[in-house]
């Protein structure tokens, strides 16, 4: 018996057979929320930007998003990102985010991660008072700043692209619900937002099924009956994303709290980058924050991004806003996922 035991001492690394594919990833969270970077394995993607690539892999390589965010490798709540070149030289790299359902067009968490990956890889040139990336994500050029102290990220922030509202105080019918009120704004993804007040929602942990299940409602009631999911620019940006409940504070010291269910019912982990940029023009059409100021939001794990308006400018026929977002990441891992062809589930299943 110790034998065997020191040969399991001797030999903890798997020689996978050369016709397998490695894939390699480091994972992270912001928030609570899971960011898997696919470093290295992947098939080459062919296109001449963010947007080209984006459709390239979801025509010719959507199997592997399945195998590394699907079960078993992953789970029904998943989140990645894969980098790729800019789309010009003004940009540090491109990016593509991944989750259970597709390819999302903004990820505000997967930017704060990757920035923090960056600085700590040695991507980038560093700057120890506060180092500037440029981003490529499919929805627009994104710049995050790293704060950096003693030679370590203490938050980063991003300017998100222009977010603006589409229309406040819209209603739509709702199975089991009945007429809902939401209002509808872009930051980088389409969301309707409601109040989880007036559907007698808390926004807590025990209500997960109860956030995802409505949500979802809301999320496919508003598809079907609203014309107004139109991005100015680009046809491909134009869905919606998911429904973001907003309601008080659990936390003492924070503005309010949000519960964002996206994709295929997902629930977020963190306050949601994108949504968080989504807000800034709601609040600020209503006069309830100006430019500069700022507010706090909480998830439904009590992690905290804070939120501002940057400046205003004219977006296609909309008056945006550009937000600013501020949160911080942390590294969990670095995997080397192996996709055994003779493996019935390597391509990953969804069992929630």
């Amino acid at each position: 018996m110790l034998k065997t035991f020191q040969r399991i001492k001797n030999n903890t690394t798997f020689d996978a057979p050369s016709h397998w594919l490695r894939i390699r990833t480091i994972d992270m969270h912001t928030g609570g929320e899971p960011l898997r970077v696919i470093i290295d394995g992947l098939p080459e993607l062919k296109g001449n930007s963010v947007l080209e690539y984006r459709n390239y892999i979801k025509k010719h390589h959507d199997y592997l998003r399945k195998a590394l965010m699907h079960e078993p490798k992953g789970h029904a709540d998943m989140y990645g990102c894969i980098l790729l070149p800019p789309n010009d030289e003004g940009a540090d790299f491109g990016i593509l985010f991944l989750h259970n359902e597709g390819y999302s067009t903004m990820c505000g968490h997967a930017i704060i991660a990757i920035t923090k990956l960056a600085i700590e890889m040695g991507w980038v040139e560093i700057d120890q008072a506060e180092t500037v990336v440029k981003i490529d994500a499919p929805c627009g050029r994104i710049t995050a700043f790293a704060k950096i102290e003693s030679g370590k990220t203490q938050s980063v922030s991003f300017h998100c692209v222009p977010s603006f509202v589409v229309a406040l105080n819209q209603e739509v019918d709702v199975p089991d619900l009945g007429r809902v009120t939401y209002d509808l704004a872009y930051g980088g993804a389409f969301y309707a937002y409601v109040d989880a007040n007036k559907l007698d929602l808390e926004l807590r942990p025990e209500n997960y099924s109860e956030l995802i299940q409505k949500g979802m409602a809301i999320k496919h009631a508003v598809i079907k009956e609203s014309t107004l999911i139109q991005h100015p620019f680009e046809d491909d940006l134009s869905f919606l994303y998911g429904t973001i409940f907003i309601g008080g504070p659990v936390s003492e010291g924070i503005d309010s709290r949000n519960v964002c269910v996206f994709a295929e019912g997902e629930v977020d982990r963190c306050p949601t980058g994108s949504g968080v940029s989504g807000r800034m023009p709601i609040h600020f059409a209503r006069e309830e924050i100006s430019i500069g100021e700022t507010m706090t939001v909480e998830s439904i794990t009590g992690s905290v991004f804070t939120g501002s308006v940057v400046r205003t400018e004219n977006y296609g026929p909309f008056q945006a806003v550009i937000p600013k977002v501020e949160g911080n990441a942390f590294i969990t891992g670095q995997h080397e996922f192996l996709i055994d062809p003779d493996d019935p589930f390597k391509y990953g299943f969804f069992l929630r």
